[in-house]
């Protein structure tokens, strides 16, 4: 009995590929051992130390409800996603610019329905599945006869190049532009992943080259006009003026590096210099699990900056592990686009899996001092609601692309006719040459 109930939970609840299955269930202990660590600025408002990790524990279960039911939707249905939610993202990205701008956080939180989350992670998810099913339409494959025998080759459609370039721009422009005011760190990285899945979609690099020139070009002429606006002028725009004051400090203006310099000493910046602290004291194996000092002085400890309370409690070695685990998961992702033979399932894990491991690093290079602040979590890790139900789902996503390509790949095994007598025609022949 007890077999038969193992065998069924292996082959129909975790379905997919056993590695990410794996490397999920390792960030979510994680996660859950870092919050508790963590998580002491929350406890001094709950009062209850166990508040943050039931909290937690509550959403990762959530999340795993969702991916085991996206992971049971086939692959081709997810083209359905951005005809129907991207034009909602963009509207509500368009009214947190307008009707909410400036309001502390009110400018990347949204409440509906006494749920708040971030728009801008949604837009992510949709843009990335858009992208993927432009591309897809505009590749084929062509059996192309060769001295060497028979090749395949992935070539545009008709006009194909040209139409994937503007649709494609046209939609990260949108929706980069709605969400760099007030998340440029959000922004930047999802034009990244778009300039890869443009570069892996076949996209002519001169073509690229035009675009981003064309963009530098006007993003030079934004710098000089911040730079030359007043600051009185600047009043309104919080988050124009960080621009402009940081811009400066790595011109090397004097008047911007000890304005920065004050804005450290006066304590208003702590989360800076006290993750700085936390990795300073760690060591190579840390001051042990649930020891963390600057849990208790480092501003958003158990989102932001958990990064820094899991070096500094687990040292060189923990830090190397979770990094480990995330590029792992990029290394998985890949193998699975290489097995797809569609377009359109290999674009979406690549799209979905590097935005995920590139916010990763990014938190991690925030932490260790080598990016300036962006507000992104790790996922998985970092104390969270909507972002770990909104992850859940690209994994999801990611599980079922595996299952489609787990079935091709089953498939072409069968029908690939096995060579009898290869093996031993080789070592006789290896033989008598040897003789």
């Amino acid at each position: 009995m007890s077999k038969a109930l193992s065998t069924y939970l292996k082959l129909n609840i975790f379905k997919g590929d056993k590695g990410i299955w794996m490397i999920y269930f390792l960030l979510c202990m994680i996660s859950l051992v870092a919050i508790y660590s963590a998580s002491s600025a929350l406890t001094f408002r709950s009062g209850n130390h166990w508040d943050p990790v039931v909290h937690q524990a509550a959403f990762l279960l959530i999340g795993l409800l969702v991916i085991m039911a996206i992971t049971r939707v086939p692959c081709k249905y997810f083209k359905l996603l951005p005809i129907i939610f991207l034009p909602i993202v963009i509207g509500m990205l368009a009214y947190m610019l307008t009707v909410q701008k400036g309001i502390n956080d009110a400018a990347r939180w949204m409440d509906l329905f006494g749920i708040r989350f971030q728009p801008s992670e949604m837009a992510k998810t949709f843009l990335i599945l858009a992208i993927a099913v432009v591309l897809s339409k505009m590749q084929k494959e062509e059996k192309v006869h060769t001295k060497r025998g028979v090749r395949y080759v992935i070539r545009a459609t008709k006009g194909g190049h040209a139409k994937a370039f503007k649709i494609v721009g046209s939609l990260a422009l949108l929706i980069c532009g709605l969400i760099a005011p007030e998340n440029f760190s959000t922004a930047a990285m999802l034009f990244f992943v778009v300039l890869v899945m443009m570069f892996i979609g076949n996209i002519p690099i001169g073509l690229m080259l035009k675009g981003l020139g064309a963009l530098f070009a006007i993003a030079a002429l934004g710098v000089v006009v911040l730079l030359n606006t007043p600051d009185e002028s600047l009043e309104g725009l919080k988050r124009a003026r960080t621009w402009k004051h940081r811009i400066e400090k790595k011109l090397g203006h004097e008047e911007s590096m000890q304005e920065e310099q004050n804005y450290l000493t006066a304590d208003e910046n702590r989360q800076v210099y006290r993750s700085h602290i936390a990795i300073a004291n760690s060591g190579i194996i840390g001051v042990g699990v649930g020891n963390s000092v600057e849990r208790d002085f480092l501003p958003h400890a158990e989102s932001d900056f958990i990064f820094s309370i899991i070096v500094e409690e687990t040292g060189v070695i923990g830090a190397l592990i979770v990094m480990f685990l995330y590029l792992a998961l990029l290394v998985r992702v890949g193998r699975i686009a290489q097995k797809c033979d569609r377009f359109f399932p290999a674009f979406l894990v690549i799209g979905l899996g590097l935005m995920m491991v590139l916010q990763a690093l990014v938190n991690m290079a925030v932490a260790v001092g080598w990016a300036p602040v962006t507000g992104q979590t790790l996922p998985l890790i970092s104390h969270g609601g909507t972002s770990i139900i909104i992850t859940s789902f690209n994994l999801g996503m990611i599980l079922s692309v595996s299952r489609y390509a787990e079935i091709v790949s089953s498939k072409k095994a069968e029908e690939t006719p096995e060579i009898e007598g290869v093996v031993d025609a080789e070592e006789i022949a290896s033989s008598e040459g040897m003789a």
